[in-house]
């Protein structure tokens, strides 16, 4: 298994607009934190986890270019603004077809693509924001083929793509939120400011944890440096790395603060397993 981070940064990215503070405008490329998304692969499958606003240049940088499924922790903007392009994976999986040139959605052509529905898998409540945010979405394609994605979405807490399996992560945010524990092997929670007991249960000895780390100083709905650190000496992985990181310091100056066996994810960033 592989698990690509596409973004590690916080809602605004860094660098900020109109920032020219020493990481806005660093020459370290670990300094460019897009919006926190992450990409997993075993074999041939391939699962998207949320679909924040750059995530197709990251995936043009990244070479993604299967995806099966995509994972939602929530409907915040910097989570799935790129959620429109998940209709060019819905065209890469489609079939191809001979049609008249004068049917419906040919346009003129001979043959056309019937875009294949992709599962999404999110809590009821996001769906019902996606829906709101994205009023086009359904598991059809529009008149003329227009309007994708086309989209089922799926509530199972348990869920298997391929051979991967995902078991849903509750965490807080200032509201239910989640993260998802990933081939048993990977818990990833890029978003919340506590975690609830039952789920410590559920990652205390992983392998890998990914987690939200935004700056030193409080936030209401995020992880602080000294409470992540505290929930990392609670769950005891093998290795933690920090994403939804701010632009307060540099990713240098992130490894100089950090124990051994935990540093800031950067974009691009590649694990296996």
């Amino acid at each position: 298994m592989q698990f690509r981070f596409l973004g590690t940064g916080t809602s605004v990215g860094v660098p900020q607009i109109g920032c020219t503070c020493k990481t806005c405008t660093s020459s370290d490329p670990r300094d460019r934190r897009r919006r926190c998304g992450a990409y997993v692969t075993d074999g041939e499958t391939g699962v998207l986890i949320d679909t924040p606003p750059e995530m197709r240049l990251s995936c043009c940088e990244f070479g993604v270019s299967k995806v099966d499924a995509v994972a939602l922790t929530h409907a915040h903007m910097d989570h799935v603004a790129g959620f429109d392009d998940v209709r060019r994976f819905n065209t890469i999986n489609g079939t191809m077809v001979e049609c008249n040139p004068t049917d419906d959605g040919a346009n003129g052509r001979t043959c056309r693509v019937i875009g294949k529905v992709m599962p999404v898998y999110a809590m009821t409540d996001t769906e019902v924001q996606m829906h709101r945010i994205f009023p086009y979405i359904s598991d059809k394609g529009g008149l003329h083929g227009l309007y994708r994605p086309q989209i089922h979405f799926d509530n199972a807490d348990e869920f298997g793509v391929g051979a991967i399996s995902f078991s849903r992560l509750m965490v807080e945010h200032g509201f239910p939120c989640c993260g998802y524990l990933v081939a048993g092997k990977l818990a990833y929670i890029s978003d919340c400011h506590v975690i609830p007991e039952a789920t410590l249960e559920k990652i205390r000895g992983v392998g890998t944890l990914v987690i939200n780390c935004l700056r030193e100083r409080e936030h209401p709905t995020h992880l602080k440096l000294s409470e992540t650190l505290r929930y990392i000496e609670l769950i005891q992985p093998s290795r933690a790395y920090l994403i939804h990181m701010c632009h307060d310091f540099t990713h240098a100056e992130w490894l100089a603060k950090l124990p051994s066996g935990v540093e800031p994810a950067y974009d691009g960033e590649l694990l296996e397993f």
